[in-house]
């Protein structure tokens, strides 16, 4: 018989705060891997010549990789807990890295690529072995803080231009590659199994079966989470390896400034996913969805202007100025950016374990998926963008256009279940507060007598 164990409803369980901050630090160190080519990759591109779709798809790579893994590893930390499965995907993904280290071709390079994208599948693993220390009022928090990991990215911005330019990248690979595998080590020593995994060894219990695991992914519901997902994770991913690309490109920075830039963006938007976990708890999800994409719809819209120049005809003759967004200004824009996706990001996963507790593997793993997809996805597109329109902001366009979609499919997808819950909704007039001023416009109710009256009257019988 399959038995699904949750933890209690108000406790949290022993060794949960050990799980949670190894988990995060553990986290942390892949997402600095997964996010390698950020820097490195700039390097390569010099070296082999490589187009700007060739270096999206190089920096995307390692994101399909740790995207399409992550429903199987989520399902497997359900079933064989998080914490071994987390200890393989580490110690993989560090031999990935150093062997990245030892390309020479642009194929070998991809290749390794795939590899190094293992690193990105421990999100799905930690999502499930940390939320089942927890109870639901506080998952929201815990996972919040697991998914500030996401810093790896800015600890890979601001190291690696350094050691990059004192040693090669070869040295970059070679040392993120053996850092992994001490931590993957450090981490396995120090936690313990889940108490999920510990009462299904003590009872004897199955977990969950693969099919099972599998059955919710056909709901309508899990695949707009992973929409949202796309845009606050996926998004973020790809921006967080263009960024310093594009900064180099575009205001002529050199390698170093642009990395530690590239960073007002990545830590904003790890750091305070904590806070819109905890945030995501105290007001609900949804809400910070709302201010999620609202923030986000502002500042894509004022990032995908591109610099342009203006002639009008003065009364003294032509008057040219020039609009572009300054430096200054758009790391202002980026660090709002990001900040609005940390909330997104947070919220995202508050739903699922409320939503799914029995299966928050393989949801959790879906939405991960899709939502890493996006970071591969979206730096291809880029690149695509830069090469066919030959406009830099393209990319913030692109960026307009996918979270404007998403806030409209999830307003309309809240109005609808409303409807459904509460009907007589849909008898409020347009404007509710106009009611009264309706009300007074309505033809007053006639009494029997005065209806008599009035039907004698020949004037009123003939009135059409």
């Amino acid at each position: 018989m399959t038995v699904a164990i949750t933890p209690p409803a108000t406790q949290t369980a022993p060794g949960a705060g050990m799980a949670l901050w190894m988990s995060t630090f553990s986290f942390t160190a892949c997402f600095a891997v997964w996010t390698i080519f950020s820097i490195i990759g700039v390097q390569i591109k010099q070296n082999l010549g490589l187009t700007e779709a060739q270096f999206g798809l190089l920096a995307g790579t390692p994101i399909l990789t740790g995207s399409l893994v992550r429903v199987f590893l989520g399902i497997w930390a359900d079933q064989y807990g998080g914490r071994v499965v987390n200890l393989m995907v580490m110690l993989s993904a560090a031999l990935a890295t150093f062997l990245l280290s030892h390309a020479q071709t642009y194929p070998q390079f991809l290749l390794a690529a795939l590899g190094v994208g293992m690193a990105g599948g421990s999100f799905a693993v930690g999502v499930a072995y940390v939320s089942k220390f927890f109870p639901k009022t506080k998952q929201g928090t815990a996972l919040g803080i697991f998914g500030a990991g996401n810093v790896g990215a800015a600890v890979t911005k601001f190291a690696a231009p350094f050691v990059m330019i004192a040693y090669g990248w070869q040295t970059v690979a070679q040392v993120w590659a053996a850092a992994l595998a001490v931590i993957a080590v450090i981490y396995f020593l120090l936690t313990r199994d889940d108490p999920e995994l510990v009462e299904r060894r003590r009872t004897g219990a199955k977990p969950v079966a693969a099919a099972m695991q599998f059955a919710p992914l056909k709901k309508l519901q899990v695949w707009r989470f992973a929409l949202y997902y796309f845009f606050v994770f996926g998004a973020f991913v790809a921006l967080a390896l263009w960024l310093p690309h594009y900064l180099v490109g575009v205001y002529h920075l050199d390698i170093r400034t642009a990395g530690m830039l590239a960073a007002a963006y990545s830590i904003p938007g790890s750091l305070f996913r904590v806070f819109g976990g905890w945030l995501s708890d105290k007001i609900g999800a949804r809400k910070v969805m709302y201010i999620t994409f609202g923030i986000s719809v502002v500042a894509t819209f004022l990032l995908s202007y591109p610099p342009t120049s203006y002639v009008v005809d003065g009364v003294n003759g032509p008057i040219a100025f020039r609009l572009a967004t300054g430096l200054v200004p758009f790391i202002v824009l980026l660090f709002c950016l990001g900040f609005a996706m940390s909330l997104g990001k947070a919220a995202v996963y508050k739903h699922i374990p409320v939503y799914y507790p029995d299966t928050i593997g393989s949801v959790g793993g879906l939405v991960g998926m899709v939502g890493g997809l996006g970071g591969f996805v979206l730096p291809i597109a880029f690149g695509a963008l830069n090469d066919l329109t030959g406009v830099w902001t393209s990319c913030f366009m692109l960026l307009f256009v996918l979270v404007a979609s998403a806030l409209t499919w999830m307003h309309f997808a809240i109005r609808r279940m409303e409807h459904a819950d509460a009907p007589q909704l849909g008898d409020l007039p347009e404007l509710p507060e106009m009611a009264a001023l309706h009300a007074d416009l309505q033809p007053r109710p006639v009494s029997g007598a005065s209806a008599r009256a009035r039907a004698a009257t020949p004037a009123t019988r003939g009135a059409p």
